[in-house]
């Protein structure tokens, strides 16, 4: 941003930026975390930490509330078995779009557990199953495993394997922050070499989509919102993915032929300049772009909705501009269908 000038009869000197906006619930949220004592996430293990993440769940978000479905089952990975979660508002459909969700905690923590009220929220929202993917975590299993284990999911659910119950007609990918990654890495393999269904819509949250450029964002907020730069360097030194790469770093690789997208990011958030990077190279690249800023919350916000209570209006906007997307390119679909018969 351009610095503004105050002139005066001897000098000229720049006017002190403004403060971020913060939301008085965000405000009180950061102040508890920030003075709350112990080692931070980048201060430990990644045992200790996803202990840590696990235990906040039922603190920041609400509980997860009745389902028509809710199934485990495994799906086959390039390493061995995949654990996965069907959440389903209702407890048999017809064919339609399936949504498949890979969780966030920069490739080192999370899983479906800590991710489960989102999930269930979302199946809710969308009247819609969504089958959440626990893929391997970093340092255990550093990149390219979560890609590998996320694209190989996406393409089990495109399948239509009897143990899903449900029959995809095409598939809408989503997941935040790391998962936002791989919600884009995976579409892109998807694009690239089909799966027996496609991939009729892209919906990353907050996701880190250039990791070779340093953007403003980065330093405005590396410290005191959640998300910080030690936190982020931790999760990067476990993951040690290659950024040369699409699936380290996508937007590396060619935007052109991805399908539609629906993006959020959070105004407070480290990474939020990637979240618009990512979206402005999408319309660039002639791919339909709807996209929607949690405007003076923090990255994380929807596993914060209990803690962050105005979180569920970010949510809320988000899953219907994702419905009005999936409903139009559905319809786009069946059109082409019928069109081709």
């Amino acid at each position: 941003m351009t610095d503004t000038l105050i002139h005066d009869d001897q000098k000229q000197t720049p006017a002190a930026a403004a403060d971020p906006y913060v939301r008085p619930d965000v405000r009180g949220f950061l102040d508890y975390l920030n003075s709350v004592p112990g080692p931070k996430t980048h201060e430990g293990t990644a045992e200790a930490a996803r202990a840590m993440y696990l235990a906040m769940k039922d603190i920041a978000d609400p509980p997860i509330g009745t389902l028509g479905t809710v199934k485990d089952f495994t799906i086959p990975g390039p390493a061995g078995d995949i654990p996965a979660r069907l959440f389903d508002p209702r407890e048999s459909r017809e064919p339609g779009p399936v949504v498949v969700f890979f969780h966030g905690g920069g490739f080192v923590i999370g899983n479906i557990d800590t991710h489960a009220s989102f999930t269930a929220e979302m199946a809710r929202q969308l009247d819609l199953p969504v089958v959440s993917v626990d893929y391997r975590l970093a340092p255990e299993a550093k990149w390219p495993a979560a890609p590998e284990d996320c694209e190989a999911a996406a393409r089990w659910v495109a399948s239509n394997p009897a143990e899903l119950g449900r029959r995809a007609t095409g598939l809408i990918l989503s997941g935040d922050s790391a998962g936002g990654t791989l919600t884009i890495t995976t579409t892109m393999a998807l694009r690239d070499t089909p799966a027996d269904v496609p991939v009729i819509v892209q919906a990353p949250i907050y996701p880190a989509a250039d990791m070779n450029k340093e953007y403003p964002s980065f330093d405005d907020f590396a410290e005191g919102f959640l998300l910080t730069r030690d936190t982020m360097t931790w999760f990067a030194d476990h993951y040690q993915a290659d950024y040369t790469h699409f699936r380290g770093s996508p937007m590396v690789g060619s935007l052109v032929g991805l399908p539609p997208a629906v993006i959020i990011t959070a105004s407070l958030d480290p990474i939020r300049d990637q979240g618009r990077a990512y979206a402005a190279a999408l319309v660039l690249a002639g791919v339909p772009v709807t996209y929607r800023e949690a405007v003076g919350n923090v990255h994380g916000f929807i596993t914060l909705r209990q803690a962050v209570p105005s979180s569920a209006g970010d949510v809320a906007g988000y899953l219907a501009a994702l419905k009005a997307v999936i409903v139009e390119a559905e319809g786009a679909r069946v059109m082409k269908q019928a069109a081709g018969a």
